[in-house]
């Protein structure tokens, strides 16, 4: 993995909700909505993140999923000054940009697709579409000119500026399919960052098979609030058993939240335990994101219906100044946090050892040859006291700056977060 992404904390952001841009395409002529990012740029500093994790931003009917031209920005955001001004914005902040490649299936507004090319999979003389989305046709991965149209688009936006690409379902992409089209990306842009969205099954496998630098950690994202909601560590205990794994191979893109599932703060049956996730996610292993109002503690929740995802893409105010007072605390929350792992960036290879686990409380020790950070959970009503040595360990985090006292005792519904170097 390229150098600067061992240090990457991302800001997850889905453009088109963000700005409030329209559901569907207007046919209007840009609009330059993709400049309210500008105003959003230094929050996203101060949070102590180091790049935007943008979703769809090429022009397409609805979503964003149903892309009609990877080469084009999608009018509803505006046009390629828009996007060069908001790259070189970010860039002067020393904020990166990943763009989201949606490349397993495209809109039936596609021009191969309407021009009638031989792009796309079929049964019998009927064209496969994605997951019984009617409206998304999914591309023949064999064949060499889809490869080469997927280089091509790769190149051009790294030629533009951005630093990397999250690709999108790609657990629907035969693996074998990156090898062909990744060895000329590399060649003219080594130091870019590839992530590919996988859900399950055999994350190592996808990665050695498809040479991506990382895929998605869903495995660890369902294990963290189910365990907090169930008070069964064991099952965090298994995840992170399966996240260590990886990490021998390589560092998971980890996350709490994303544009595709409820929010956190609705997921969780206590939201008390909202820390205690974070906490996890910035600890363990692997290259975390937070999806934009998490960090504000947003609540909304996934429906499967048209429509369904609207309460987890919402639109942004102009400005941060405009947020509502209540998220602040949990934005304060997101910067300690993100502060030690920035101080701690070797965490994002670290390895996590179960010290002590019980159904209510668990500590998970996190450490390379660089150091060690042990992070304790309590989702019980009650103090706990760890049975653990604490001596040489340092308080570095935990929900009320300056606790003391015992740090090994964790106080019900809370948790704490302790170093050595």
């Amino acid at each position: 993995m390229t150098p600067w992404a061992e240090h990457a904390i991302w800001w997850q952001i889905y453009p088109l909700g963000f700005t409030g841009a329209p559901a569907a395409a207007t046919g209007e002529p840009p609009r330059h909505r993709l400049r309210q990012l500008e105003n959003w740029l230094d929050y996203a500093v101060e949070l102590g993140c180091s790049g935007l994790l943008l979703g769809p931003v090429f022009d397409s009917e609805t979503h964003g999923y149903d892309t009609i031209d990877h080469f084009r920005v999608d009018p509803r955001l505006g046009d390629d000054a828009d996007f060069d001004r908001l790259v070189a914005s970010a860039g002067e902040r020393g904020l990166r940009i990943v763009l989201d490649g949606v490349f397993n299936h495209v809109g039936r507004g596609f021009k191969p697709f309407a021009e009638g090319r031989k792009w796309f999979r079929r049964k019998g003389s009927e064209v496969e579409v994605f997951e019984g989305h009617a409206h998304l046709v999914k591309l023949d991965h064999e064949l060499p000119e889809v490869a080469g149209y997927v280089t091509g688009v790769l190149n051009h936006w790294l030629d533009r500026g951005i630093s990397g690409w999250r690709l999108d379902a790609a657990y629907a992409i035969p693996p074998e399919f990156w090898r062909r089209v990744l060895p000329p990306v590399r060649e003219k842009h080594p130091d870019a960052w590839f992530v590919g969205e996988v859900l399950h099954g055999d994350y190592v496998a996808y990665v050695e098979r498809s040479g991506l630098d990382t895929v998605t950690q869903y495995e660890l994202w369902k294990a963290v609030w189910s365990s907090l909601n169930d008070a069964n560590f064991f099952e965090l205990s298994w995840a992170l058993k399966r996240h260590d794994a990886m990490l021998e191979t390589f560092p998971p893109q980890t996350f709490i939240g994303n544009h595709d599932v409820t929010r956190l703060a609705s997921q969780l049956n206590d939201e008390r335990h909202t820390g205690h996730a974070l906490a996890l996610l910035l600890t363990v292993g692997g290259v975390p994101s937070i999806y934009y109002g998490d960090e504000q503690a947003f609540r909304g929740v996934k429906e499967e219906r048209a429509g369904g995802d609207d309460a987890i893409r919402p639109v942004f105010p102009a400005t941060p100044a405009e947020l509502a007072p209540f998220g602040w605390p949990m934005y304060r929350l997101h910067q300690r946090l993100i502060g030690m792992r920035r101080r701690h960036a070797w965490l994002v290879r670290a390895r996590s050892e179960i010290l002590h686990l019980t159904n209510r409380a668990v500590a998970v020790r996190s450490h390379s040859p660089e150091g060690e950070v042990l992070t304790l959970l309590n989702v019980g009503d009650e103090p706990y006291r760890f049975p653990i040595a604490t001596g040489g360990l340092t308080v570095i985090g935990s929900p009320v700056p300056g606790d003391g006292g015992d740090p090994a005792v964790v106080a019900g519904h809370s948790w704490a977060v302790l170093s050595r170097e």
